[in-house]
C-alpha cells in the first residue's frame, strides 16, 4: 500500500502548504474587508469575525483523534474536501445587499447568518488539516528530508498569505471596478477560490504518498486506546499548567500582541472607509497592492531579519529591541489617520513600516512559545501555547469595531499606541526569566 518512495516531496509538499494557507487567511483576513465592502458596520464585523479565530484556539481539544480515527492522509483529503465545499456554497448563497444599503454601512451582519456558518464549517475544516498535515509532513519522510522541506512547506505558506491577502483581494477590486457590483464580484472571487481549493484537493487524492507508517493509532481489539488518550491528553495538561512560571507566561502570550490585535482588525476597513468617515477611500484593488502584497512581503522580511537576529544574540537580547518594532511602527496608521494621503506610494510605506515592524517583533513571541515549550511535552505544550496566541488576537478583536466606532479612526490608532504600555510592560517581566543562551546559535553549528 506504501507509494511513498515514488512520489518526489517536491510534487506534495508545496501545495500541501499552499492549501493549508489559503483557507486561514481567507476566513480571518479576507472576510474582514469583504464584510467592510458589503457595508456592515465595524463594530458587528469585528465581532464576529474574530469569533472565526475559535477553532484554532480549541483545535487541541481534537487533536488526538486525528491521530486514532483514521489516517492523516485521509484527514486531509476530506478537510480540504469540505472546504472546498464550503467555500463553494458560500459563493453561490452569498448575500447581496443594495448599492444604497452599502453605500450607507448600515448592512446588518444578521444578513450573514449562513455566510457565517459556512465560514465556521471551513475553519473546523482548517484548523483539523493544519494538525493532520502537520503530522503526516512528519511520519512521510525521513528525518533530513523533513529538514530539507522546512524552508519549502514554509515559504508556499507563505506564498498563500500573498495570494489570499494580495491576489484575491486585487481580483475582487478589478471585478467590483468592472461590473460596479460589490457582492457579484465577491461572489465570483470565492467561487473561483472554491474551484482553486477543489482542483488541489483532487490533485492531492493522487499525489499524496500512501507512508506505511499513516496508519490509525488505534485498532478493533484495542477498546481501551481511547482511554489511553485521553489519560495521556490530561497529563499533557497537568504539566504544563505545573511548569515553573506558567502564569506569567500565559500573560506575556496573551498581552505581547495587543496593540496588533486591535489594529489588524481596523486595518483593512480604515483603509476603505471614505475619507469624510477618517478612513483612506482606498480602491479594493490598491488595498491588494499596499496592504495584501508589498506589506505581507515586509512581513515575511522581518520575519527573516528577526530570526537571523536572535539566532546570533538570542531570545533574551532580542526582547527588547523586538518589543520596540512591534510597538512603534503603530504610530504608521496614527500618521495615516491624521494626514489621510492619498499616495499610494506613502501609503504603501507606511503599511510596509507598520508590517516590517510586526513581522521583526514578532519573532520574538514565536521564540517565546517555544522556549516555554521546552520539556518532555514540547509539541503538545507548543500547541497550547498557539491556542493562547489565537485567543490573544480573538478577544481584542471582537471589540476592536465597537471601540473605533465609538472613537473614530483617529483615536482609534491612538488608543493601539498607549497600548504598546502593555506589551513593554510584559516583556520586563518575560525578560527576567529567560535563559541568555536560548535561541542562540553555537559557534560549533
Amino acid at each position: 500500500m506504501s507509494n511513498s518512495k515514488n512520489i518526489s516531496p517536491w510534487l506534495w509538499i508545496p501545495t500541501l502548504y499552499f492549501v493549508e494557507g489559503i483557507p486561514y487567511f481567507l476566513v480571518n483576513n479576507v472576510s474582514v474587508l469583504m464584510f467592510a465592502k458589503m457595508g456592515v458596520p465595524n463594530g458587528q464585523m469585528a465581532m464576529f469575525t474574530s469569533l472565526l479565530y475559535l477553532p484554532w484556539t480549541l483545535k487541541f481539544l481534537w487533536s488526538p483523534f486525528v491521530d486514532i480515527i483514521k489516517t492523516k492522509r485521509w484527514w486531509i483529503v476530506t478537510m480540504q474536501a469540505i472546504m472546498s465545499a464550503a467555500f463553494l456554497v458560500l459563493a453561490l448563497t452569498l448575500p447581496r445587499p443594495g448599492a444604497e444599503q452599502i453605500a450607507s454601512g448600515t448592512t446588518p451582519m444578521g444578513m450573514f447568518t449562513f455566510t457565517l456558518i459556512l465560514f465556521i464549517i471551513a475553519a473546523f475544516a482548517s484548523a483539523t488539516h493544519d494538525i493532520a498535515a502537520d503530522g503526516f509532513y512528519m511520519l512521510a519522510q525521513s528525518q533530513s528530508s523533513q529538514a530539507a522541506f522546512v524552508g519549502v512547506r514554509s515559504t508556499f505558506y507563505r506564498l498563500a498569505n500573498v495570494f489570499g491577502n494580495g491576489v484575491i483581494v486585487a481580483v475582487a477590486g478589478f471585478l467590483e471596478s468592472h461590473y460596479g457590483n460589490i457582492p457579484m464580484a465577491w461572489c465570483i472571487t470565492i467561487c473561483g477560490s472554491a474551484v482553486l481549493l477543489t482542483l488541489l484537493t483532487l490533485y492531492h487524492i493522487f499525489m499524496i504518498p500512501r507512508p506505511a507508517a499513516d496508519v490509525p493509532n488505534i485498532t478493533s481489539g484495542s477498546g481501551n486506546a481511547a482511554g489511553e488518550i485521553f489519560k495521556g491528553f490530561g497529563k499533557t495538561v497537568s504539566t504544563f499548567f505545573k511548569k515553573p512560571g506558567v502564569w506569567l507566561a500565559i500573560v506575556f502570550m496573551l498581552c505581547y500582541r495587543l496593540p496588533e490585535a486591535f489594529l489588524i482588525k481596523m486595518c483593512t476597513p480604515f483603509l476603505v472607509a471614505a475619507r469624510e468617515l477618517g478612513g483612506l477611500g482606498m480602491k479594493t484593488e490598491e488595498v491588494g497592492l499596499a496592504y495584501g502584497t508589498i506589506g505581507v512581503i515586509f512581513l515575511l522580511l522581518g520575519g527573516i531579519l528577526g530570526g537571523l537576529l536572535a539566532s546570533r544574540i538570542g531570545l533574551k537580547k532580542s526582547l527588547w529591541p523586538m518589543a520596540a518594532c512591534m510597538t512603534l511602527p503603530c504610530l504608521s496608521f496614527v500618521y495615516l489617520a491624521i494626514v489621510q494621503p492619498t499616495n499610494l506610494l506613502t501609503i504603501s510605506a507606511c503599511i510596509a513600516i507598520e508590517q516590517f515592524g510586526y513581522g521583526f517583533g514578532f519573532t520574538a513571541y514565536m521564540l517565546y512559545m517555544m522556549y516555554f515549550s521546552e520539556g518532555q511535552f514540547k509539541t503538545s505544550h507548543y500547541a497550547f501555547c498557539t491556542c493562547f496566541m489565537a485567543l490573544s488576537m480573538m478577544v481584542p478583536g471582537m471589540f476592536a469595531g465597537y471601540i473605533q466606532e465609538t472613537l473614530g479612526y483617529r483615536d482609534f490608532f491612538w488608543m493601539v499606541i498607549v497600548c504598546c504600555i502593555v506589551t513593554v510592560a510584559v516583556t520586563t517581566m518575560a525578560y527576567k526569566k529567560v535563559s541568555p543562551e536560548y535561541g542562540m546559535k553555537k559557534t560549533t553549528d
